[in-house]
């Protein structure tokens, strides 16, 4: 491995994150400058500390695949640790292991948090916090290819690293304009968004924080019970809808505004993406609707009367739109819905997005994927002599790419399993231990039971939360970014 490369490329990785640090401090001191010092503080360490890893100067240039992984991986670690500073010089959060795992929910756009009462944060930490998700959201790595395009020589290996989807292709030839392109149409749609929001109704504060948390797909917001704060149909429905179109593979969204429309409108990945989000809301919606109890929007302050289809599909759809986008927000404590809803819910979690956005979760191609793998076989068994290729929007798929699917799908259920076993040693009911692994693994942030929507991840042990961030970062890069670390091959010249 080119080692001193590796290095040099996470230093800037690490740098960059230090000087983001200046917009949340810049907010402090608007603000009356309450946390201006610990931010300040913070990013003097960070900043520091990413300069003496860039000094490091590679003997060669060579970037290949295990180079590229490994430093995806060590740089959300460092990241991560360091974006956690300013919760532990303010005193707001006072344990490092809680400052990791709030500021990795935060990077790799999870929203689980060890923080019961957000409001009494002041305002740089919270916009601090948010931003966390609009950086990572379509990938430190990335940010740091369009804003430092000399990061290294075929650096397409650090997009694929850091990219969610089976592969990664280029929309245009250099890496570096490809990542401007990316983020060019991520900003695009965050303004889009914060001009929505203040039409709704909200200040301009509130507006960018929550914008963060649905761009990014992440779910940090400024109050302890969520979007339902804001008691708004029009606010519900803003984001919601946004929530969605974040979750949508960014590619296609070149397509259109290059007037590419069968590649845009043609994407099977992206109807069926569609049509699970738009099933699930209208059976979830069919089955809160008859309820006499109001809990199902109990987190509301003024929560509106069952039995009004359009009410349950409001309250669905943003539910459904939020766990499938693995974003987290929430206008209802959906705890309290009926054991079919619960249920759903669940399996749209492990679906996640669609690769390509800043959506979590298993992604919506491999479950097409796997389902197609699932039908050769049975095809095969029938008639073995047969000949069959599986096809997905009109081109063979590449068996490389299917065994590689394959091989994420049995890693991700063995992570899945090893930290349900790890985190269950705290005691607490396997609702509660399997949907928290669930939820940091898809990064989704709110599970069921005592880490649902109006709980928290606080009451859990410092060895439980470094597995749940461990689970986060595992699966915010794909899963072998960070198994690579752990492999002796990786590290031999």
């Amino acid at each position: 491995m080119n080692k001193r490369l590796t290095f040099h490329l996470i230093g800037n990785v690490v740098r960059l994150a230090g000087a983001l640090m200046l917009l949340p401090l810049l907010v402090s001191l608007i603000y009356g400058g309450e946390d201006a010092i610990p931010l300040l503080i913070s990013m003097a360490i960070t900043v520091a500390a990413g300069s003496a890893l860039a000094l490091i100067r590679p003997q060669r240039e060579s970037l290949r695949a295990r180079e590229g992984f490994a430093v995806v991986a060590f740089s959300w670690i460092l990241v991560s640790f360091c974006g956690g500073l300013p919760f532990y010089f303010s005193g707001y959060i006072p344990s490092l292991v809680d400052c990791f795992f709030e500021t990795v929910s935060g990077f790799t756009t999870t929203g689980a948090t060890i923080i019961p009462n957000v409001e009494l944060l002041p305002r740089g930490l919270l916009f601090w916090r948010s931003f966390t998700h609009w950086a990572g959201g379509m990938g430190v790595l990335v940010l740091s290819l369009a804003l430092i395009p000399k990061m290294g020589a075929r650096s397409i290996h650090l997009m694929r690293a850091e990219s969610p989807g089976p592969s990664t292709d280029k929309l245009v030839p250099r890496v570096a304009n490809n990542a401007k392109i990316l983020y060019a149409i991520y900003g695009g749609l965050s303004v889009v968004m914060v001009f929505a929001l203040l039409l709704c109704g909200m200040d301009w504060f509130d507006a960018l924080v929550h914008m963060f948390g649905a761009a990014g797909t992440g779910g940090f917001g400024t109050y302890a019970n969520s979007i339902a704060h804001f008691n708004s149909a029009a606010v519900d429905i803003v984001i919601g809808v946004f929530m969605a179109l974040f979750g949508v593979n960014f590619s296609l969204y070149y397509f259109i505004l290059r007037r590419n429309w069968k590649a845009a409108l043609g994407n099977s990945e992206m109807r069926l993406y569609w049509a699970i989000m738009l099933i699930s809301s209208v059976l979830i919606a069919i089955n809160i609707m008859p309820l006499k109890d109001v809990g199902f929007c109990a987190m509301s302050d003024g929560p509106a009367q069952a039995g009004n289809f359009l009410t349950a599909l409001r309250y669905s759809f943003f539910q459904v739109s939020s766990v499938m986008t693995t974003t987290g927000y929430a206008t209802a404590d959906f705890n309290l819905w009926p054991q079919f809803s619960r249920c759903l819910l669940v399996v749209i979690m492990f679906i996640g997005a669609s690769a390509g956005s800043t959506g979590g979760g298993i992604k919506v191609i491999r479950i097409q994927l796997l389902f197609k793998s699932m039908l050769r076989d049975i095809r095969r068994t029938v008639h073995p002599k047969s000949v069959n290729t599986i096809k997905l929007d009109g081109h063979t798929v590449d068996e490389n790419i299917l065994s590689g699917v394959q091989g994420f799908f049995f890693a991700y259920m063995f992570v899945l399993f090893a930290s349900t076993i790890i985190v269950s040693r705290d005691g607490f009911s396997f609702e509660t231990n399997f949907t928290a692994v669930v939820a940091t693994l898809s990064n989704i942030g709110p599970g069921l039971g005592m880490v649902g929507p109006a709980g928290n991840f606080a009451a859990f042990s410092d060895v439980s939360k470094l597995v749940l961030s461990l689970c986060m970062l595992i699966g915010r890069l794909e899963v072998f970014p960070i198994l690579m670390l752990v492999a002796p091959s990786a590290w031999r010249q």
